[in-house]
């Protein structure tokens, strides 16, 4: 993937192979059904989500899909993220496992409910 000048999520996408794609599709479309009020574009040069600040970034790999949301994020999920590689701000979902929707939904509805009660707290 040598592509680094995305306009948008569907070229970002689109540069990996079909089945990469399919994977990666149904993560943009949990997270569009989890936060529909959620700003979709590419930033660092790859697919983000964007509510009242940062949400959540995914991006392919040839076994993974990483799955990035700021910290405390990673953190207040640990237990549900046990059996994944992950980082303070990062998961990594293996290809050749399902994709685990509902985790995906709440990691996004939490960071939103996050960033809603943060933006709050400062008006």
């Amino acid at each position: 993937m040598a592509r680094t000048d995305f306009k948008s999520v569907d070229e970002y996408i689109a540069t990996f192979p079909a089945e990469v794609q399919t994977k990666l599709e149904e993560v943009r479309g949990v997270i569009k059904r989890a936060i529909p009020e959620a700003k979709e574009g590419i930033s660092y040069q790859i697919p983000a989500y964007s509510h009242h600040g940062p949400v959540v970034y995914f991006s392919g790999f040839k076994k993974h899909i990483s799955l990035a949301s700021p910290p405390p994020t990673m953190e207040v999920f640990k237990d549900k993220l046990a059996g994944y590689k992950t980082s303070i701000s990062v998961v990594q979902f293996p290809l050749d496992r399902p994709i685990p929707h509902e985790l995906i939904a709440e990691i996004a509805a939490y960071k939103v409910k996050a960033n809603t009660t943060n933006r709050n707290e400062r008006t």
